[in-house]
């Protein structure tokens, strides 16, 4: 019992320490790597409430295959000296205000309805319950339109990043070059 507590506690803390990570590294190398600690944590957060197929399928679906696309995606865009926000501003000021805020906000709810759920045993499931028979029942027939529409969201993700980064690097063909090789393909195969 006393395992399971501290590897939650550890758990917690380096998924806490991979989120914050992410938002405050400047090199987009090192905040994926935070995001792929804080996954492996979650991970291990499913396997502490015996969702062993979630866990596996965090880290093979996400903490794999997932963080190679962005791996490729930030090798590909590469580092850049331009800053990614002007300093100073109204955002820079009141961005911290508004975490400030949504963080009281959430220990606020936390506390007011998460203390009752501290003593209870949880809810009786089924021995089935998370097999991925269940889920993928789930997956293809209740949440089927969600569940397609993540990997659109994801397809898109990657197109537009790849988009972005040659317009950022300039990769771009000028508008006379496209016309007049156009124009002297035509011409030769005349």
């Amino acid at each position: 019992m006393w395992f399971e507590q501290l590897m939650f506690f550890v758990a917690g803390i380096l998924a806490l320490g991979g989120a914050l990570g992410v938002v405050m590294l400047r090199n987009p190398f090192y905040s994926v790597l935070a995001l792929v600690t804080h996954l492996v944590a979650l991970a291990l957060l499913f396997l502490l409430l015996r969702a062993q197929f979630i866990a596996a399928a965090q880290v093979v679906v996400y903490a794999g295959a997932v963080m190679v696309l962005y791996v490729f995606v930030v090798a590909y865009i590469g580092g850049s000296d331009e800053p990614l926000r002007p300093e100073g501003g109204l955002i820079s000021s009141f961005g911290p205000l508004a975490a400030a805020a949504l963080g009281v906000e959430l220990c606020i709810a936390i506390l007011g309805t998460g203390l009752d759920a501290v003593d209870s045993r949880g809810p009786d499931v089924g021995a089935g319950f998370g097999s991925p028979a269940q889920i993928g029942a789930l997956l293809l027939q209740k949440f089927l339109i969600p569940f397609e529409a993540a990997s659109y969201l994801l397809l898109v993700a990657a197109v537009g990043s790849v988009v972005l980064a040659r317009r950022r690097r300039g990769l771009e063909d000028p508008p006379d070059a496209r016309a007049g090789s156009g124009g002297r393909e035509l011409g030769d195969a005349a």
